[in-house]
């Protein structure tokens, strides 16, 4: 899928080149032609926007402080390609939290390398942050937020409800939990299971996990731990 990027900015000409240029570079890129018209797109949808300051009734630094603020919009990158440039205002595009800040004339050629070069910060950052509360135990990786489960580097694929029990465990080293604890942390739309469902999936899971297989015991008449 094509990393989304929006031009902003009311000079037909440039958009049009900006366009042309980022879509030869492998981007899929939209256009508008005043903050007020971006405002009507669906922002949260793209990785990137070149945002002109000088426009119409609503600015490029008052659009920027807009997405700031919007919970669905506050992660996407902003880059400032402006006339503007005094070092004030530079100091102002980035203290309203643009990524970058571009003054023209520019050439394109520094546009797109600005632009690789932000994409791949905010994607490394967005990838710090999901990892920020990755569950691990020796070369076993869980990663809560994007559902992987690593076993000796290799990704193993676990359905929702195993990679949850896995999680709970892993959260948990050396806890016991009974059946019935697990049913009420894993299946808690209220649909009717018996506790034999925990034992199958705790099989499964076993079977998916090599070597750490041992590391979930059973503890007879209790439950099940991990243990590290």
């Amino acid at each position: 899928m094509k990393t989304r990027i929006l031009v902003v900015d009311d000079e037909d000409t440039l958009c049009e080149v900006l366009r042309f240029n980022l879509e030869e570079a492998g981007y899929e890129v939209d256009v508008a032609h005043s903050a007020e018209e971006a405002l009507t797109m669906p922002l949260s949808g793209y990785s990137l926007i070149l945002l002109d300051i000088m426009m119409g009734d609503i600015s490029g630094t008052q659009l920027a402080s807009i997405l700031r603020n919007g919970e669905a919009t506050k992660h996407v990158a902003i880059i400032f390609c402006t006339a503007k440039d005094e070092e004030e205002d530079m100091v102002k595009g980035l203290r309203l939290g643009a990524d970058d800040y571009i003054t023209k004339p520019y050439s394109i050629r520094n546009v797109l390398a600005r632009v690789e070069a932000v994409l791949r910060r905010v994607d490394n950052h967005r990838q710090s942050e999901a990892d920020a509360d990755t569950v691990r135990y020796k070369d076993l990786v869980l990663l809560p937020q994007s559902k992987i489960c690593r076993v000796d580097g290799v990704e193993t694929r676990l359905p929702k409800k195993e990679f949850e029990i896995l999680l709970t465990l892993m959260t948990h080293p050396g806890k016991v939990f009974s059946r019935d604890e697990l049913l009420k942390r894993i299946w808690t739309d209220d649909v009717v299971v018996v506790d034999r469902v925990v034992d199958v999936n705790i099989t499964r899971i076993r079977q998916k996990l090599g070597h750490y297989a041992h590391n979930i015991v059973t503890r007879s008449g209790y439950g099940y731990a991990f243990i590290e």
